[in-house]
């Protein structure tokens, strides 16, 4: 999201080496590519058999050189978490000074002891984690960025290269240590020039609330997610929202092109998407075909079926596998994304060597309720997802909308902790719910229920029962 390079600290000579490489590598073909990948990923494997005693122990005394990724055990992140002191290559590095630092809500986008940058992914494959990025890894991320993102309007960006005369806004969760806000902060705090022209927007206050300093802000780019961008294209539609920006860009969850049209339709500007996560922040970006090209000189994405076995491509693994080439200090080696992705079978008509692919990640619904004869407060999921995240402490859920006023939330927590749990949630959810002007709503709590699975393969946390609204 940012639209200029700079790093937690920033080193001219190392953005601009990284920049140039970034520029260049896609004229170079298929097999400049692969070159780069075959020698980012033996650097990857012998500095971590160095200095991570978890990968020493995974490469069981082997030489890195000699080791076919292939061979690599399946990470997640459940079980990486349970043994970040031994994962990172810092032993500088502990997850209590990392907790004790994200703690504080006022060091966001600060860098953890003047060099690292650090964010909080959520729970949505069942279990959060924290992920830590070197100067090297954002300067990379932050050359993706600016230098793949889709040119939408050649024009002005001539006239406005380093868009200083943009106003953006992202809308989204903005009082954590999550990756987008960080980003954002991070850049606010290296450039003061950008303070006033890029804002974060909290997706979780009212509607009302929400629409009215975005009219204040009138920015000419709003980022945010799909489900949010839907819906306020419909409080535009609605003639609630006046603000007409120039371009949205969107991430994080899917994006159908029906979502893509409606979108794009009602505030008559351009939609660009984006495929990202917090293990690796620019897998991928459009081309002026809208198809989404992956980073493959940065990044290794495995889509395995149930086995673990490579599927071909036109079809869609059960899941995917990422190899992040840039991160050092943490690496992620056939990690276990939890998204489905599929490779296209034919190179894209934009020319670019960069492997097309179609992502299954988030498929959540956004939830609309009120009482008969009342308007219905819509409720985006991950709005939903971060209250009961981070002011309830509750990760294991599902929240399924039974009715118009009715709200099962269940958890596969079983026993006391389950009791305790659901006891703080369900209050939390309920103030919420009213300061969103959706009163008498009737929650129900079940435990000890697994959940269920969207296409994606990954948990469908919030979601609308068939008949619900």
């Amino acid at each position: 999201m940012s639209p200029s390079f700079s790093s937690a600290f920033p080193d001219a000579w190392l953005i601009g080496s990284v920049a140039a490489d970034v520029a260049v590598a896609p004229f170079g073909g298929a097999t400049a590519i692969a070159q780069r990948v075959q020698q980012r990923l033996a650097d990857l494997l012998a500095h971590a058999a160095r200095h991570s005693p978890l990968y020493r122990e995974v490469l069981g005394g082997r030489p890195a050189s000699t080791v076919p990724l292939a061979d690599l055990p399946v990470m997640r992140k459940a079980d990486l978490m349970q043994r970040f002191d031994q994962w990172v290559t810092d032993p500088g590095l502990t997850l209590d000074a990392v907790r004790t630092f994200m703690a504080d809500r006022t060091r966001i986008g600060e860098a953890f002891r003047g060099r690292y940058i650090v964010w909080e992914s959520s729970g949505s494959s069942g279990a959060p984690g924290i992920f830590v990025q070197d100067p090297f890894a954002m300067a990379v991320n932050d050359a993706l960025e600016a230098l793949r993102r889709p040119v939408l309007d050649p024009m002005r960006a001539l006239v406005d290269p380093m868009g200083l005369a943009e106003r953006i806004a992202f809308v989204g969760a903005i009082d954590g240590h999550f990756a987008s806000t960080v980003s954002i902060e991070r850049l606010r705090r290296l450039n003061p020039y950008l303070s006033s022209r890029l804002h974060g927007i909290s997706f979780l206050q009212p509607i009302a609330a929400l629409v009215a300093e975005l009219d204040a802000m009138a920015p000419t780019v709003i980022a945010t997610y799909p489900s949010v961008a839907l819906l306020l294209a419909e409080e535009h539609r609605r003639g609630r929202l006046r603000t007409r920006p120039r371009e949205i860009w969107t991430g994080g969850e899917d994006l159908s092109g029906a979502q893509r049209q409606r979108i794009r339709e009602a505030f008559d500007c351009a939609v660009v998407n984006s495929y990202g996560a917090s293990e690796f922040l620019s897998l991928a970006s459009e081309c002026r075909h809208g198809r989404l090209h992956l980073n493959s000189d940065w990044c290794i994405l495995e889509s395995v079926d149930a086995d673990g076995a490579a599927v071909a491509p036109g079809h869609r693994g059960a899941t995917t596998l990422l190899t992040n080439l840039a991160n050092r200090v943490q690496p992620l080696l056939r990690y276990d994304l939890g998204d489905r992705v599929a490779y296209a079978a034919e190179p894209c008509a934009c020319g670019s060597c960069l492997p097309v692919i179609e992502i299954h990640g988030r498929c959540d619904d956004t939830l609309r309720l009120g009482r008969a004869g009342a308007r219905r407060v819509p409720l985006t999921p991950l709005a939903l997802t971060t209250v009961l995240e981070e002011d309830a402490d509750l990760v294991d859920f599902q929240l399924v909308q039974e009715g118009p006023c009715e709200l099962t939330l269940r958890t596969g927590l079983q026993g006391p902790a389950a009791v305790a749990a659901l006891r703080t949630a369900r209050p939390v959810l309920a103030a919420f719910l009213a300061a969103q002007g959706a009163v008498g709503v009737h929650i129900r709590c079940r435990s000890g229920e697994p959940a269920q699975r969207g296409r994606s393969g990954k948990i469908q946390r919030v979601l609308r029962a068939p008949g619900a609204a």
